[in-house]
């Protein structure tokens, strides 16, 4: 009896434990289904967190740099087409954003750690945080405002003196790019020499058409 009841037993071990046969399609059809689950919770995080509504959701942003965004054109103008955080500094192409997003958790460190938890520690890394950005913008050819900003479409008729003059003699020249000019277009311009007389919401720009016509002469 108790041999037939272990024999009994190693049949059912070895049934249970016996490999199952899967077909490559089954095999194919799985992995398949899993990677359209995966990427598709992946994209919809991603796109979670390029919302405005998530860039302010910290205290730092929404107390210190959404107030000033507030009160420039990307906010509210005539047209009603707005430029909201992630379109000036999330790029819209897939493989740069990701890289964006990658840089984005030292902010996020920064947060957790108490780095700008404060208006006063703000203002103390003002500068650090808007060089590193500009250098950004300047590396990238500041691809984010060409996002919106087509130079081949600007009527220069319908521009200033010295914007028309940058952008049709000054932009193809390659040395020069958008936040050359436009560093206070969205924020308040962090206190610096050379910048103390810009308007935080003017598009105010740092070189001045007459100045780059000595230096070229």
């Amino acid at each position: 009896m108790i041999k037939k009841t272990t024999a009994a037993i190693r049949r059912i071990a070895c049934f249970m434990l016996r490999p199952i046969p899967l077909s490559l399609g089954v095999v194919a059809g799985f992995f398949f289904t899993a990677g359209i689950i995966f990427w598709g919770g992946f994209n919809t995080v991603l796109e979670a967190t390029n919302t405005e509504t998530f860039c302010i959701s910290c205290h730092a942003m929404e107390d210190n740099i959404y107030p000033e965004y507030e009160g420039t054109i990307h906010h509210q103008n005539r047209s009603g087409v707005r430029a909201t955080c992630p379109d000036c500094h999330v790029p819209h192409k897939w493989t740069d954003k990701i890289v964006r997003k990658i840089q984005a958790s030292r902010d996020v460190w920064g947060t957790i750690t108490g780095t700008i938890d404060t208006p006063e520690k703000f203002e103390k890394m003002r500068l650090h945080m808007a060089s590193r950005e500009w250098k950004r913008f300047k590396e990238n050819d500041s691809l984010e405002c060409r996002n919106c900003h087509d130079q081949e479409f600007m009527d220069p008729t319908q521009q200033g003196a010295a914007g028309a003059f940058m952008h049709t003699e000054m932009l193809p020249t390659d040395d020069f790019t958008c936040i050359d000019c436009h560093k206070g277009i969205a924020h308040q311009l962090p206190s610096t020499p050379g910048l103390d007389g810009l308007s935080p919401f003017a598009l105010e720009p740092v070189y001045r058409p007459e100045d780059l016509l000595k230096k070229g002469s």
